[in-house]
């Protein structure tokens, strides 16, 4: 008879590898849908995160790893698409503040509700106290990544 194996940290690392893998397959597929690219689609996704509140170009540049130039031509697609408005920042000229579109997050929703709706199911599927440490390592291990990013820049 053969002891249980419990899974090691290169089984979880590879699980979370196969994963990733999967969500950018799908995000490539998403911003093909939406006419975007990837990194489009990033932004808006952080645009949509901040709700109400403005994001300005220059954040958006800096958490999505591009260059201000290269925001510009994401905002454009972005706003020519009907996703975002960009306005001037009233209390500095200078900035662009960007807010999603009221129909934007519908259009989101439409294309992402069902993987969220499988994802509410799984996530149902765990006791209060599992969900718990899920949203640690998510939270952890988001921590981590954006870390290792800005240092390897």
């Amino acid at each position: 008879m053969e002891a249980e194996r419990h899974p090691t940290v290169p089984d979880a690392i590879g699980a979370m590898d196969r994963m990733i893998a999967t969500m950018i397959v799908g995000q490539q597929e998403f911003a093909r849908r939406f006419g975007l690219s990837v990194t489009d689609l990033v932004c808006f996704a952080y645009v949509l995160e901040a709700g109400d509140t403005p994001v300005t170009a220059g954040d958006l540049a800096t958490r999505a790893h591009v260059t201000t130039g290269a925001i510009t031509g994401v905002l454009n697609r972005l706003e020519g698409r009907g996703f975002v408005a960009r306005k001037p920042d009233p209390a500095d000229r200078r900035r662009v503040l960007v807010v999603a579109r009221p129909t934007a997050a519908e259009q989101a929703m439409t294309l992402y509700g069902p993987f969220y709706e499988r994802l509410a199911e799984l996530f149902a599927g765990y006791t209060p106290d599992e969900l718990a440490v899920l949203t640690d390592w998510f939270t952890r291990a988001g921590d981590v990544a954006r870390t290792f990013l800005e240092e390897s820049r």
